[in-house]
């Protein structure tokens, strides 16, 4: 059979073509999903002018969200007294939101993402504080780590989080800044983006167990018990009081109440319960603390000598936690898999001619515990080392561990290191464009030191958990190095990061930075999931079904992306004068040429105008010059 003739081009053209598959035609990102709010423009107005920090006091951006918090709390403290009612919290309303979802089939917008289409929480009823608790008070003796409690939500890490800063006093009162119980309404703050934000939020909290009127299976078992005079009274004591009733996260005591609250407001801030599934410890501590996290992995750590040093700083200038990476969620020697630990302390003790470097975890579930040397009941324990570590035995999920053994259970560690009064902050956000080849970009960043000092470099990109649904496709990873002015050759750069993509750090403490002028390098890779869709079409695909969902989660997102849009860069300013420029010359030499081609064209009708007016002279003369030949032969013949 003839086979067709094939085209055949030259093999560079082949090989541009086929590369040029991978570029988008039209690259960028919509950076506001909400264009025509007009409180989402001026609020993301607002985020923008504070992208760009210059020397600030690590703690002016805290102190400024505290002010705001506690001036919330007051404006809504007068408003509930001057109506005479508890605060509800229109934003955020759970019990409207679940009996919406019971009575009218709606999909909760507190408990499903955006782009949620199965209901994974499913808490039965919504009461307020005082009607769960006996006794409710915010702290009992202060918060402290045996205090929590993980609910139903997958969040462990960030009750790991909870669990390692009640280690270090007021931390978690720094969190819980305003607050009226008669009212209902609390305040907190958290870091997010490289600045604090405030969340108010009133009382309200998710149940285990329906009311006692919509039960059905419950109710008859209580009526059918004899001598029971008030079944209801009995059914609500039983089902419906104190902590041990909550869906969500609890304390230990029956009346405390300071973590519920706080993982609602938590919750609040990411738009529902179902985002803060999954994460890492080290996340949940920046979040909290305004810290930066570096991970490190237990096969990477060169000086463990060193790295002993840093977890003996634990609760001073550090925080860490801790995970068991591998596996399928089950369990090695009582430590759980893909589970979350918070590192609550360190020592380090001589005793009989020996030094134990010794570690007190805490398992966010308050049980399951390590069961190899030094657990509970293991040989290792005398009447010296349990008063010594001031030690009880229980299920309580505290326990401690050899170093050896910390380094050889726990692949993953998240390291913290907090940021006092005496550090300074200057950040700046942009926006860049993401090559498919990976390589260092052209934007740079342009570091000033005036002396030798501790230096923290952070790479950070905006934490999509904020708008859950409206991620897109891609997953960015970041890297970055550090040059000395001039010099092509690095200092340092960042690692890899395996798991927590939010940001990468460096450490230039131990020597401090020298002054002098540096030259940052970024690199972004990107990899596409293509199951995941556009923000721009998830807008279209929900934006008839879940409308207050999608104006929630859009303002938080116009919000997060506003940063990167403060202003243009200044090579994006010198390559867009070019193009003005270029666009000019290219207006006036097309001018030109129009006009020197109507030139031409009307100088070709002239020209054309006056042979045919020639010609027609000429026809003219012609018959002239005929007739009189005519009129000359006719006189001859006459």
């Amino acid at each position: 059979r003839h086979r067709r003739p094939q085209k055949r081009q030259e093999p560079q053209r082949t090989v541009v073509e086929f590369w040029d598959r991978f570029n988008s035609k039209h690259p960028g990102k919509a950076y506001t999903l909400l264009p025509d709010n007009f409180y989402a423009t001026r609020a993301a107005g607002a985020h923008a002018r504070r992208a760009i920090l210059h020397g600030v006091n690590a703690l002016a951006s805290y102190e400024q969200a505290v002010e705001e918090c506690c001036a919330k709390v007051t404006k809504i403290v007068e408003e509930c007294r001057r109506i005479n009612q508890k605060y509800r919290d229109p934003h955020f309303d759970i019990e409207a939101d679940l009996k919406r979802m019971i009575t009218d089939r709606q999909p909760p917008d507190s408990l499903m993402g955006l782009a949620d289409t199965v209901l994974k929480l499913r808490p039965m009823s919504v009461k307020r504080v005082e009607d769960i608790f006996e006794d409710p008070r915010f702290f009992i003796e202060g918060a402290t780590a045996n205090d929590v409690r993980q609910g139903k939500e997958g969040d462990c890490w960030f009750m790991s989080a909870l669990c390692t800063l009640s280690n270090k006093e007021a931390l978690i009162p720094r969190v819980c800044v305003a607050r009226n119980e008669q009212v209902g309404v609390y305040g907190f703050v958290f870091r997010r983006d490289g600045e604090w934000i405030s969340e108010v939020i009133d009382d309200k909290l998710y149940l285990i167990k329906e009311d006692y009127d919509d039960s059905a299976l419950e109710r008859n078992n209580f009526l059918q018990l004899q001598n029971r005079a008030t079944p209801d009274d009995e059914y609500k004591a039983v089902m419906q009081t104190g902590s041990r009733a909550l869906y969500f996260a609890q304390c230990s005591d029956q009346n405390e109440t300071w973590l519920p609250l706080l993982e609602k407001a938590y919750a609040k801030a990411h738009g529902d319960y179902a985002a803060l599934e999954s994460g890492f410890v080290g996340e949940g501590i920046e979040d909290l603390t305004g810290g930066v996290t570096t991970e490190v992995f237990s096969s990477d750590i060169l000086d463990r000598d060193k790295f002993w040093g840093e977890l003996m700083r634990v609760n001073e200038d550090f925080l860490f936690g801790c995970g068991q990476m591998g596996g399928i969620y089950g369990s090695r020697k009582g430590i759980l898999e893909k589970h979350a630990y918070g590192i609550m302390e360190a020592r380090e003790i001589e005793h009989e001619g020996k030094v134990h470097r010794l570690l007190k975890l805490r398992n966010p579930w308050g049980n399951t515990e390590w069961k190899g040397p030094w657990s509970d009941g293991s040989s290792e324990w005398t009447p010296f080392w349990m008063e010594k570590l001031k030690h009880k035995f229980g299920d309580d999920g505290v326990f401690w561990i050899s170093y050896k053994d910390l380094l050889r259970h726990y692949q993953h560690f998240d390291r913290t290191r907090l940021f006092g009064r005496d550090w300074t902050v200057t950040q700046q956000w942009t926006s860049v464009q993401v090559p498919w080849s990976s390589n260092f970009l052209d934007t740079q960043f342009r570091i000033t030191v005036e002396k030798n000092v501790p230096v923290v470099i952070v790479l950070s990109q905006l934490d999509d958990r904020y708008f859950r649904g409206l991620e897109g496709p891609y997953e960015f990873h970041l890297q970055f190095r550090l040059h000395r002015k001039g010099e092509e050759d690095y200092i340092v750069r960042s690692n890899g990061a395996y798991y927590m993509r939010r940001s990468v750090s460096v450490e230039l403490t131990e020597p401090e930075l020298e002054a002098g002028e540096y030259t940052v390098m970024l690199k972004v890779t990107a990899k596409r999931y293509s199951g995941e869709p556009p923000p721009e079409q998830v807008v279209q695909q929900v934006c008839h079904t879940r409308r207050e969902k999608l104006l929630s989660v859009g303002l938080s997102y116009d919000l997060a992306h506003a940063k990167g849009q403060f202003r243009p860069l200044e090579k994006n300013r010198s390559h867009a004068e070019k193009r003005r420029r270029h666009e000019e010359q290219k207006k006036w030499i097309r001018k030109m040429f129009e006009k020197e081609r109507s030139a031409r064209k009307r100088a070709k009708w002239r020209a054309i105008r006056i042979e045919e007016k020639k010609s027609l002279k000429e026809e003219q003369r012609y018959a002239a010059r005929l007739a009189e030949l005519e009129r000359i032969e006719e006189e001859r013949e006459k």
